[in-house]
């Protein structure tokens, strides 16, 4: 597969965006107690094929100031919703950025060409994120040894990082982080799923940048269930967070 040439970059306007209250419900909620990602400012959702047609406005005034949207899948499936969703999340004034799925079963090189390929680079995007998981569900049930895991992921998100000037986000669950990354990758951001505790509790000593809090929530503007998230810390660290990752 060619390298595609580096889109041009769209030099959109930044300017900061209204934050909107928390309103979504939960199908299944969890009692976190004291540390219920409800007292945190910003939330927002992650969203694919699987949420079917969006109406972006009103999932944003539900609360969504964010969303992660599922672009590529190892190296060459491209979710069939993710050029309508990333037009129309930046056309309802949701911050937005991309995700992959990275497949165990293709080379790091071929999946970073394929995300590069098929996600544009914009000014005011959020990073691009590396999801890492093990997945039955998947055609790539390979295990490979937790070295060459972060063999790969390293080539990857160099990639990424040359291509969007930006480093990128690493999305994991607990049994996977348990296997392959605790106590590795201490310089980049992480974006954890813990949808029964708090992530210091499941994930001790790791500094994060988003929490992944539930599979289960609803909202309006949305048919069916929508997984929901938080960012770790208040207004005015969201703004400069964006900022810095512009």
């Amino acid at each position: 597969m060619l390298t595609p040439t580096a889109p041009e970059i769209d030099a959109a306007p930044r300017a900061r965006s209204r934050i909107y209250n928390h309103r979504f419900r939960d199908v299944k909620p969890i009692n976190f107690g004291s540390s219920s990602p409800r007292k945190l400012a910003v939330h927002g959702v992650d969203v694919s094929r699987w949420q079917g047609d969006i109406d972006w406005q009103k999932l944003r005034t539900q609360g969504a100031n964010f969303v992660y949207i599922k672009a590529t899948d190892g190296g060459d499936h491209l979710d069939p919703m993710f050029r309508k969703n990333w037009r129309d999340a930046k056309q309802a004034g949701i911050k937005r950025g991309a995700y992959h799925f990275f497949y165990w079963c293709r080379t790091a090189g071929e999946q970073a060409d394929w995300f590069i390929r098929n996600v544009p680079r914009e000014a005011g995007a959020l990073p691009p994120v590396i999801d890492v998981e093990w997945n039955g569900e998947s055609s790539c049930k390979r295990r490979v040894s937790p070295e060459k895991v972060r063999e790969k992921m390293q080539v990857f998100m160099d990639k990424l990082e040359r291509h969007y000037g930006q480093r990128p986000i690493i999305y994991t669950a607990p049994d996977f982080y348990r296997d392959n990354l605790k106590g590795a990758f201490l310089n980049y951001p992480f974006w954890l799923r813990s949808v029964a505790a708090h992530p210091s509790k499941v994930y001790p000593g790791r500094r994060w940048v988003f929490w992944q809090y539930s599979g289960s929530g609803i909202s309006h503007g949305v048919d069916g269930r929508i997984d929901l998230n938080v960012f770790h810390g208040s207004e005015a660290d969201w703004h400069d967070w964006v900022a810095k990752a512009d």
